[in-house]
């Protein structure tokens, strides 16, 4: 089974080192990992002149299309939720029919993270948004928080 790693990872100055410790952990659970940064497949090539945030958007597509699942980091970035693009390929691949599962390092709530400066704030107990915990829940997956949020997503997506 391959296992497309989203999240906020690639940001990091250890992002290689990253992406091979979750390869790692995949394989001790019998699956593929599937990183952001590795070489694109074949389907990804566009133009050589394309603008770089185009070819990396075509690869991590390219990717997404390639495998059975998704394991997501939703850990908030940059801000008091998940990562934008994070949530666009959890999205894109809830749309592909296939298990969404996320972690996060986070035990507060999506609300308790949230000033609500006068606008309403969702509290539904949820570890973000409700659109992404929702698109989660629907395509079959689960949201791990807390200590070794990832290792029990694959666990339990090995248990399926």
């Amino acid at each position: 089974m391959r296992i497309y790693l989203a999240g906020p990872d690639v940001f990091y100055p250890d992002a290689l080192a990253r992406s091979e410790a979750m390869k790692a952990a995949c394989a001790r659970h019998g699956m593929l990992g599937v990183f952001p940064l590795d070489p694109p497949p074949a389907e990804a090539v566009i133009a050589a002149d394309a603008p770089e945030w185009l070819r990396i958007h075509a690869a991590n597509e390219a990717h997404i299309r390639s495998c059975d699942a998704m394991v997501a980091n939703i850990t908030p970035f940059r801000g008091s939720a998940a990562d934008p693009g994070t949530a666009w390929e959890m999205g894109f691949m809830r749309a592909l029919g296939r298990p969404v599962l996320a972690w996060t390092e986070v035990m507060d709530d999506y609300s308790a993270r949230i000033a609500p400066d006068g606008l309403a704030v969702e509290d539904f107990g949820l570890a973000d948004n409700l659109m992404l915990e929702g698109g989660i829940v629907l395509s079959g997956g689960v949201v791990m928080r807390g200590e070794a949020g990832f290792e029990r997503c694959l666990a339990w997506l090995r248990r399926r």
